[in-house]
């Protein structure tokens, strides 16, 4: 039999999108999840309800900085050979909230994970780090080589802890480890706390939304089958040690976001302005070419195509097919 390849926070927004496109290529998966209540754990058995009867889906219920979980996903399903480490706690602004909680699951649980890389031998490690290890600079785009800033939040200083730990665990472990550095990913499924999903539910049902500055504050969003193709890339060429950015390249200011969306929707906003947050960084850009050269990464989806997807799988699934929430398949 072939390897297999552990997904971490494989019923999350990104995680389940990974895990559908191992499982189309007939690849073996490994899910650890813990289905936490960040957002409607509803959401997350949704996710991944269609694979439950794939003989090739496995899942394990648990969280990732528990070591006994993670030994037992391994001795339970033998030979992972690979593993997408996607499970973290998210989100900028909340992270000022539990700082300790998010330093056990994004800190610990990277140790954890790498751990058990170096001891099963896995041949390769993709990390999700994130664009808010750069901190809020005035160099745009962001490159890899740039010297990062400091962490506005207790979440970007944990992705800059796992970046470190990723790299001293492939230096003095040889442990094969790529980090991949995330762009404001939204799509179908996506978390309902980012603005792409807030201000679309929010308009369409004619709600407020809250817009923090001025509207000029711009973000690199990036469509999530895009970063899909990076992760399997970066899954699929060993390396003892590298970081990518994966993004647009196209950054786009809040005020163009929220119009999009009105355009799409067929509804106008009812803006509520306050001030900018502390912890969220004015601009991010991906110097995307170190991707494109070494993984043939590209972001083949413009904002529109992406919030014209987003917005059909939203009026099906939470506008049209509630019950999928209500009564989802067991898992």
């Amino acid at each position: 039999m072939g390897d297999r390849t552990l997904v971490t926070g494989g019923a999350g927004f990104i995680g389940s999108h990974v895990v559908d496109a191992l499982l189309d290529r007939g690849d073996d998966v490994v899910v650890l999840d813990n289905f936490n209540d960040y957002y409607d754990p509803k959401r997350k058995v949704a996710n991944i309800a269609q694979h439950t009867e794939n003989p090739r889906l496995h899942l394990v219920v648990g969280n990732v900085y528990d070591q006994s979980t993670v030994s037992y996903a391994f001795k339970k399903f033998p030979r992972i050979n690979k593993i997408v480490h996607l499970a973290a706690r998210a989100g900028v602004r909340a992270s000022q909230d539990d700082p300790q909680g998010y330093a056990l699951t994004n800190v610990l649980g990277t140790r954890i994970v790498l751990n058990m890389a170096r001891e099963h031998k896995v041949g390769n490690v993709v990390f999700a780090s994130s664009s808010s290890v750069y901190g809020d600079t005035a160099k745009l785009p962001f490159s890899e080589s740039d010297t990062l800033g400091k962490p506005l939040s207790p979440y970007a200083e944990t992705k800059q802890k796992g970046e470190e730990l990723c790299q001293n665990f492939s230096c003095e472990d040889d442990v094969p480890v790529t980090c991949l550095r995330f762009f404001t990913v939204y799509g179908p499924r996506g978390r309902p706390d980012m603005a792409p999903y807030l201000f679309t539910d929010k308009i369409f049902k004619g709600v407020p939304i809250v817009v923090y500055g001025d509207g000029t504050s711009t973000r690199d969003y990036t469509y999530v089958s895009d970063i899909v193709s990076g992760i399997l890339a970066a899954l699929d060429t060993s390396r003892p040690f590298e970081i990518f950015n994966l993004g647009n390249n196209m950054p786009v200011p809040l005020e163009e976001l929220v119009s999009t969306i009105e355009n799409i929707v067929g509804k106008k906003a009812n803006i509520v302005q306050k001030k900018r947050v502390h912890s969220d960084v004015e601009h991010t850009c991906a110097d995307i070419s170190k991707a494109q050269t070494f993984l043939g990464y590209a972001s083949h989806t413009s904002l529109r195509d992406g919030l014209e997807n987003f917005f059909s799988w939203y009026k099906i699934f939470v506008m049209h097919d509630e019950k999928l929430l209500n009564s989802p398949k067991s898992i």
